[in-house]
């Protein structure tokens, strides 16, 4: 499998517009969920009085799972189209979509937002590609759903393609080269097997766009960074912290640093997919097996590297930012909680330096008192306690955010510049 390029996909989308049957689409019919367990699966759905809902539940199956930790690698199903194999991220469920749709939408390469063509273009739908625009995912193909439900009427596609491509374009996007295709995930229409119903569409199906995207050369060359999602403490083994590599190379018998802690250990075994690496590579979801460290001394948010190129702790950062939802207005002096990469905390917005345009970039207004929703800007902020990020010219995946405040993502950005600790 390894010989395909490899691309993280994220599906992004209004709630109900049906991204997770789209997956399970993909998945089922690119053989990569069998006859069986997708029988079984759709059983317990229809049981459940459920029926379309079957490959919907092909993901909560995979989600409950993860959360009562079964293995550490349910979250990413894997799929394969002609040329490349590709990997879902964190299929989203209602409760902590946006969080995931944060930290999946950071390590994605492309996007598929999903749209139902009966609804169209909802304020989630703005705000997800808003999201996407803003966390630097260029490559992004747009799946018009439901088609079966508006009778695979292309005039009914052709409305959500025209508000679609206006939606995208006022959120920077350049629409000329962005892909539409219409389908129907239930029934399993242009996902990936053409469809003899919508005569008046020649385009590709959705898998073959996902196959002419760009992989992106793995970031090999770089300083490791490995941010921490879960530590565990196994029997005869000792201190396992879990993540996914970012940038670099990691190697049994390197000698690490995990920062903001400062503890440093040697790497003894490194497994994935319960096998040992000679080496984890970006793109890998590793559990580390350490030398010399204990439980308590890392946690959830910590970011791994060479002890020669160590990640950088910050004091206080410039960012840019844009609001995205926030129902009155955010003062200087805002402290909702920061997502970055893994880790989650409490930042203060000390500064508002300056209004951009979002459009153009330009500078809108110098020093002003407050931000609302559609805003852009440049603001310096400074964490509650310590915490590893970089810049995202540098490191792109540990230099995007989100900020969540009143259950909801109320901004995102990236780190322009770091003041060191």
């Amino acid at each position: 499998m390894a010989e395909k390029p490899h691309l993280n996909l994220v599906f992004i989308g209004h709630v109900d517009h049906g991204k997770s049957t789209t997956v399970g689409r993909l998945l089922y019919d690119s053989g990569s969920l069998s006859e069986q367990e997708y029988r079984k699966i759709k059983a317990e759905a229809e049981g459940l009085g459920k029926g379309t809902f079957a490959f919907a539940f092909v993901m909560d199956k995979l989600k409950e799972e993860r959360e009562r930790g079964v293995t550490i690698d349910v979250a990413y199903k894997k799929f394969e189209g002609k040329k490349k194999y590709f990997t879902i991220i964190d299929a989203p469920g209602h409760r902590d979509f946006v969080k995931n749709m944060i930290t999946g939408t950071s390590q994605a390469d492309a996007a598929v937002i999903v749209v139902a063509a009966k609804e169209g273009v909802q304020p989630q739908t703005k705000e997800h590609a808003f999201l996407a625009q803003v966390m630097g995912l260029k490559q992004v193909v747009i799946a018009v759903n439901k088609m079966d439900e508006v009778n695979y009427d292309e005039a009914k596609y052709k409305q959500v393609k025209e508000d679609m491509t206006k939606l995208l374009g006022s959120v920077g996007y350049k629409t000329d080269n962005i892909q539409f295709v219409p389908i129907s995930a239930w029934v399993g229409d242009n996902v990936a097997k053409k469809s003899d119903k919508t005569k008046w569409y020649n385009g590709p199906t959705l898998l073959e766009v996902l196959d002419d995207f760009i992989a992106p050369t793995p970031p090999t060359d770089k300083a490791l960074r490995l941010p921490i999602q879960d530590v565990y403490n196994i029997k005869g083994v000792g201190t396992v912290p879990v993540g996914r590599v970012e940038t670099g190379v990691l190697k049994p018998g390197d000698k690490i640093i995990i920062n903001p802690p400062g503890v440093k250990a040697e790497v003894k075994t490194i497994e994935m997919h319960h096998e040992q690496l000679k080496e984890a590579k970006p793109g890998d979801n590793v559990g580390i097996n350490l030398r010399g460290i204990s439980k308590e001394q890392v946690a959830r948010g910590d970011v791994m590297g060479h002890e020669k190129d160590p990640p950088t702790v910050a004091k206080e950062f410039i960012a840019q930012i844009v609001v995205l939802n926030h129902p009155t207005a955010i003062p200087v002096g805002y402290t909702p909680v920061f997502h970055m990469h893994t880790a989650q905390l409490s930042c203060s917005l000390t500064e508002i330096q300056k209004k951009l345009d979002p459009k153009t970039g330009q500078v809108k207004e110098e020093n002003p008192k407050f931000l609302k929703t559609g805003d852009a800007a440049i603001v310096k902020i400074v964490p509650t306690k310590p915490v590893v990020v970089e810049e995202y010219k540098k490191f792109p995946q540990l230099g995007r955010f989100a900020i969540r405040d009143m259950g909801q993502t109320v901004a995102a950005g990236i780190i322009l510049s770091i003041t060191p600790r």
